[in-house]
């Protein structure tokens, strides 16, 4: 049986006070078990509060990004051995929001997928459709084209990465795939990472999950957990989807 994995992404929010707090309760009420776990990924400012808040606990962290280049003159930028510096067990690759508004092209992903294994990080890499897509009858070959580029790059690694499909429609829009849309998709990725050999590969649904819906979405069978946004910022909400 695959494991299960929640885990949130603050995207650009938090301040240490509201960190703290945050953390400290997901320390406190996050008990380690068999077959499932939690993750933040936090801005990189925040990476040393996580690791000292969340170091001997059963929450993991990670960033919400990484540097395709391994070092060099790349100002501001953050390299992939920088974030080992801070334990982060997870990062963040290909997000749409990334796509979207800065540029990550499939091949920019799949670099910044390898520099994160080199690193010995496992990383999350997001591949989604987005409205117009999905009304055109395009999210399949939008999905397997975006994990085909990562798949061709870091082949013989393939195990050790995670998946997250993530709508972009359904992003911080209140709107979420139906358990079966959702469930259609994750089929299909399942199907081509079998192909490639990596059948126990996670693959996590992001889209407004909320506690209310998590239940019958981490419910169908290709689904292993979530990448949730928002509601990751709330460590009741938070904690109620990941016990779902």
């Amino acid at each position: 049986m695959r494991d299960k994995l929640v885990v949130g992404n603050w995207k650009m929010n938090g301040g240490l006070r509201s960190n703290a707090a945050l953390l400290d309760a997901l320390a406190a009420e996050w008990a380690a078990a068999p077959g499932r776990s939690l993750a933040v990924c936090v801005p990189f400012p925040y990476l040393g509060q996580a690791q000292a808040a969340l170091t001997g606990t059963a929450v993991a962290w990670g960033s919400q990004n990484v540097s395709e280049h391994r070092a060099g003159a790349y100002t501001g930028e953050v390299a992939a051995t920088m974030l080992a510096d801070f334990g982060c067990r997870y990062a963040i690759v290909g997000h749409s929001e990334r796509r979207q508004f800065f540029g990550d092209t499939d091949d920019v992903v799949a670099a910044k997928t390898a520099q994160a294994l080199a690193a010995g990080i496992t990383p999350i890499v997001c591949v989604g459709e987005s409205l117009a897509e999905r009304e055109a009858g395009d999210t399949e070959a939008v999905v397997l084209r975006q994990l085909d580029a990562v798949l061709a790059t870091v082949a013989s690694e393939l195990e050790r990465i995670v998946i997250a499909y993530e709508p972009v429609w359904a992003i911080g829009t209140g709107r979420t795939a139906s358990p079966a849309q959702a469930q259609a998709v994750h089929a299909r990725l399942r199907q081509r990472l079998t192909a490639a050999g990596a059948a126990d590969v996670a693959v996590l649904y992001g889209g407004s999950v909320k506690p209310d819906n998590a239940a019958a979405l981490f419910a169908m069978r290709d689904i292993d957990g979530g990448l949730i946004g928002g509601a990751s910022l709330q460590a009741r909400d938070f904690l109620a989807i990941a016990r779902a």
